[in-house]
């Protein structure tokens, strides 16, 4: 299953400069492929598609799959009959083997349920070479020959910080990067740090590349302009949550420096990265990204999907295919200004995370997440802000303030945009509530904006 990582990184420069034929010749190929290798090896997909034709190069024609089904038959999904659940569930409990292989053959990473189901995903040999030609890619667009120099020149001292403790995909691969990078390059910080220690760390370290979540690299800003932070790295590459588009353009104008987005999951690391422009481009070589509704019919670009279906083209030991991964998505229906032919969209929330209200009229009304996050980035003296639903027609507002803002006045402003927002969705009776706790993060370290009643 191995593949050669340079014949990767040629094999995805060539895709790239012939355009969007040639990209799409390669997913069709490779899509047809794993369908193939799938039934033949995974019990689970052989069972699946028993009624479909032998050769499948049209998505459509496959059924949906979702992380509960796969969990559920996790010993039959997977096409190494050696691999068993026990053994998985065994390796994962243990946090000194983060970053190891089970069997000597695959790295294990988990998600934190936070959808209501843990899952826990296998990476091979094929997998991994491919998010390396991928990453390859992505820096190849952000950084100029002056950015290599400026982090070459700091020595690559590296700065992640992320939820730490456990099998996640982001402490998996940043001990995959400090192994392959002995001394102290690459230093792994918790999320779940107090900002002030954390702050502290960061200054001591200096790091010409931050690799921090989204929403703790807004907090950071806001401690580098308080002046507490004091660092001048040459990238700060995100990850995780989305925020809104003006954030990023204050995280990269307070920090001064080029600021890298991309679009992932522990499913499929290899997913997507932002460009110039605020758009994100699916590596679709390698990765089938389909909006859908609510019924996984598709979605015409320029509409935002109910979610996303995702098939990943790499990874054989678990194979990925129509797989609901419960983002909703807007793709962008011309070409992207960037000049990239890569697909161009942009997140717009969890499906799971769209809050629905009784309405007056004995109906109900649903208010996006993103439409939350817009509006608390719009207020000043924010740090951090969460919106949970307590019953189906109140909200409870955990906010982290910024240090000099008058908290009570925040309130005010941020209460009065909530019932306007509210208001214009025809959710006028809902009650809003000031929470005294701060904004919690997940099990994985994350914050999320909006949580829906359950």
């Amino acid at each position: 299953m191995s593949e050669s990582i340079l014949r990767l990184i040629l094999d995805a420069h060539r895709a790239r400069r012939r355009g969007g034929k040639s990209i799409v010749q390669r997913q069709q190929a490779r899509f047809a492929e794993m369908v193939v290798f799938a039934r033949t090896h995974s019990p689970y997909y052989r069972e699946l598609y028993r009624r479909l034709p032998d050769r499948v190069d049209d998505p459509a024609r496959l059924p949906v799959t979702s992380k509960s089904a796969l969990m559920e038959r996790f010993d039959d999904w997977v096409t190494d009959q050696s691999v068993t659940r026990d053994q998985v569930r065994a390796f994962v409990s243990n946090v000194e083997l983060v970053g190891e292989r089970l069997m000597g053959r695959y790295l294990v990473a988990t998600t934190s349920g936070t959808t209501g189901t843990r899952g826990v995903f296998l990476i091979d040999d094929r997998s991994l070479a491919v998010t390396s030609a991928m990453a390859l890619r992505m820096l190849r667009d952000w950084l100029s020959f002056r950015d290599v120099l400026r982090i070459m020149a700091g020595g690559g001292r590296t700065a992640m910080v992320m939820a730490t403790g456990g099998h996640f995909a982001s402490a998996v691969a940043a001990a995959r990067l400090q192994k392959g990078r002995p001394g102290r390059a690459v230093q792994v910080l918790s999320v779940h740090t107090p900002i002030p220690e954390l702050v502290a760390q960061l200054n001591r370290f200096r790091p010409v590349v931050v690799a921090p979540y989204a929403s703790m690299a807004a907090l950071l800003a806001s401690e580098q302009e308080a002046g507490r932070l004091n660092i001048k790295p040459a990238l700060v590459a995100l990850s995780a949550e989305g925020l809104p588009l003006d954030e990023y353009d204050r995280i990269a104008r307070t920090f001064g420096t080029k600021v890298g987005n991309s679009y992932a999951a522990t499913e499929c690391p290899f997913l997507s990265y932002g460009c110039e422009h605020g758009w994100l481009h699916v590596n679709s070589d390698w990765v089938v990204l389909e909006p859908v509704d609510a019924d996984h019919r598709p979605v015409p670009p320029g509409e935002p999907s109910h979610t996303v279906l995702v098939s990943n083209l790499a990874n054989k030991v678990q194979p990925i295919l129509r797989y609901d991964l419960g983002d909703s998505v807007l793709q962008r229906p011309d070409p992207c200004p960037c000049g990239n032919p890569l697909p161009a969209i942009r997140v717009q929330g969890r499906a799971a995370d769209v809050l629905t209200f009784p309405s007056t009229d004995g109906h109900s009304v649903t208010v996006a997440p993103l439409a939350f996050g817009a509006l608390a980035a719009r207020v000043s003296g924010i740090q951090a802000f969460q919106v949970v639903q307590t019953a189906p027609a109140n909200l409870r507002v955990r906010l982290r303030y910024a240090a000099e803002a008058d908290a009570d006045r925040v309130w005010q402003v941020l209460h009065a945009e909530l019932m306007r927002l509210l208001t214009a969705n025809g959710a006028t009776h809902v009650r809003i509530e000031r929470a005294k706790e701060p904004p919690e993060q997940s099990p994985g370290g994350k914050f999320r904006e909006v949580i829906p009643l359950r």
